[in-house]
């Protein structure tokens, strides 16, 4: 065996997950050729393996030195280079049997190491198994590709990380790309908070605000009544003890249950409508009504007595429009007209409704097409056919249009939406359980950090990254920041694809995730190259250092050409901004 080309030296030390080896010093070559490849010997990070009879076990290198870890003041000392190498322990394989991580037999003094080829490697990752995504190619070898489980992948979930710069985007293409390619009845909800990733995805059902063939339409009453209270009035649940709070429930209740017979989905019984129920209502007549009774003026003075026939109304308004009707001018004194008697306690909330629906940023919300209200041609039947059921595997949800303070509501919409679609479906033939489906976040720490008390995004992820996967539903985190996304959603995470992190706090989530012998491989972190990645937990069969293939159309989160824009003249001109200007004001990136 000393006589193979591969052999590299003998164990001197063994601990319970390391080795201790020293190169012979009868190697040819730092980097000897064998079966016509070039191999580095002692690269941090690349395998070696140890014979031992009919057991053969796997180890990575983790340190180079040139004396041993301990050295005794009568041992020799060592002045000839780089020759001791510590391995640390990760499976083993015996006889024609697969590759098992974990260590049943241990070396021992003067084992035989050697360098892992090709076919060596080959035995660790195996051939492709059903149910697995090629993910990229070995580091150490560019033929030898690493696979995923995918099962795993999805419903145990995952993390994409990295730094800016390091690949993080087309790493998400790559992984996405091979979920589609290879599964034909795949489906994938992609949140992009930027509009980055519809360029690299041709073929994807695009969904953005004020687009002409997919408008972005979220229905406000799809909200609960806790998100609809903080978005119409900005109450919170410290406001739920409130008259003004509790007569705002009550609104929205009985407006709800008028319409439990007008539902294009099937109608419902009215006794089990509350609150938070998603049935669509008319939000302006709400304010119509609100405005109506805070502002009308009676005949009669008695609150009992005030009623539509009593007003003196002058001109009706038109809610729609949000045109407030007009009254005779109430009196002072004891005399007609009276001041109305009702509702009084609205009076703040009425101001700040009328606000909300002014202003044409929510329009998406407001305004949500066929999706309006009972009167429209829509129910939700048809946004979850348009979003997972059409014939579309990718659909992605384009939200640079979202103005920042929904952000969170409108993320957790959309994932308390598909969330309840799976659950409730979770027996059907054509979803839930029998159809899962993939929700990707792009830029994650934006509205799932964990310093936010109160967000409606984080606690709607939460709750898929923990119960999720019962139900079909599969969650994806992307972020250059993971120190600062929810450790309740860090928890979950089975599966990490790291690419550069150069943030200790960050790195630190993917330590924690990996074996405490392949802390070593982690600490790799802030030195890979662009589209390298460390691949731990669930769905892969060993940590392994992985290549991403670059991806052709990319997404548009690339950088900048700053030479080349620089070293062209740009002629000054006046106009070159009147685009630029309308497209602040109208919240709309030109050509979307």
């Amino acid at each position: 065996m000393k006589r193979d080309v591969t052999y590299l030296g003998t164990v001197i030390r063994v601990d319970s997950g390391s080795v201790e080896v020293e190169v012979s010093d009868e190697i040819p070559s730092a980097a000897p050729i064998i079966n016509g490849r070039l191999y580095k010997i002692g690269q941090i990070g690349t395998f070696v393996k140890l014979p031992i009879g009919n057991v053969t076990l796997f180890g990575i290198v983790s340190s180079v030195s040139n004396a041993p870890s301990k050295v005794h003041d009568d041992q020799k000392k060592y002045d000839f280079g780089s020759r001791f190498l510590t391995i640390q322990l990760v499976g083993e394989k015996i006889g024609d049997d697969p590759f098992e991580k974990g260590i049943g037999t241990y070396p021992t003094i003067n084992d035989e190491v050697h360098i892992v080829v090709e076919t060596d490697l080959q035995q660790i990752y195996g051939r492709r198994d059903a149910g697995s995504i090629e993910i990229g190619k070995h580091s150490s070898s560019e033929n030898l590709s690493v696979y995923v489980d995918l099962h795993k992948l999805v419903l145990r979930h995952s993390a994409i990380l990295g730094s800016t710069g390091s690949g993080k985007s087309n790493t998400t293409v790559s992984v996405l790309k091979a979920i589609l390619n290879d599964y034909q009845g795949s489906r994938v909800i992609l949140v992009d908070p930027h509009g980055e990733y519809s360029s690299a995805f041709k073929d994807a059902r695009v969904f953005r605000i004020n687009d002409k063939l997919h408008p972005l339409y979220i229905p406000f009453w799809l909200m609960n009544f806790e998100e609809l209270a903080f978005f119409l009035v900005g109450a919170t649940s410290n406001d739920e003890q409130k008259p003004e709070h509790r007569k705002l429930r009550e609104m929205v209740v009985e407006r709800k249950t008028k319409n439990f017979d007008k539902l294009k989905a099937g109608n419902v019984d009215k006794n089990f409508i509350t609150a938070d129920s998603p049935i669509p209502f008319s939000v302006r007549e709400l304010w119509g009504y609100m405005y109506w009774w805070l502002n009308a003026s009676f005949g009669e003075a008695a609150a009992e007595n005030q009623t539509e026939a009593t007003a003196r109304e002058l001109t009706p308004g038109n809610y729609e429009n949000l045109e407030p009707p007009t009254f005779e001018q109430y009196a002072v004194g004891n005399v007609a007209p009276y001041k109305s008697k009702k509702l009084q306690e609205l009076y703040s909330y009425e101001k700040k409704l009328v606000t909300r629906l002014r202003d044409s940023r929510y329009d998406f919300l407001f305004h949500p097409g066929d999706y309006k209200d009972e009167t429209s041609t829509c129910d939700l039947h048809n946004l979850l056919n348009a979003w997972i059921g059409g014939d579309q595997k990718l659909t992605i949800l384009d939200l640079h249009g979202v103005p920042p303070e929904v952000l969170d509501i409108t993320v957790g919409l959309i994932t308390r939406f598909i969330y309840d679609s799976m659950f409730w479906g979770r027996d059907e033939t054509y979803t839930g359980k029998n159809r899962p489906v993939l929700l990707a976040y792009e830029e994650a720490h934006s509205y799932l950090n964990k310093a936010e008390i109160n967000s409606y995004a984080k606690y709607a992820v939460e709750k898929v990254f923990k119960e999720g996967r019962k139900f079909g539903v599969g969650a994806m985190i992307i972020s250059q920041r993971p120190s600062e996304i929810s450790e309740t959603i860090l928890a979950q995470v089975g599966t990490y694809i790291a690419l550069r992190l150069t943030n200790s706090g960050d790195q630190s989530i993917v330590k924690a995730s990996a074996p405490d012998n392949l802390i070593s491989l982690i600490d790799l972190l802030p030195s890979l190259r662009t589209g390298e990645a460390i691949i731990v937990g669930e769905a892969i069969k060993i940590p392994s250092r992985v290549r991403i293939d670059l991806n052709i159309p990319r997404p548009t989160s690339d950088d900048p050409k700053l030479v080349e824009g620089w070293s062209k003249e740009h002629p000054a001109n006046v106009d070159n901004y009147k685009e630029v200007v309308t497209a602040i004001r109208e919240h709309k990136v030109r050509g979307k």
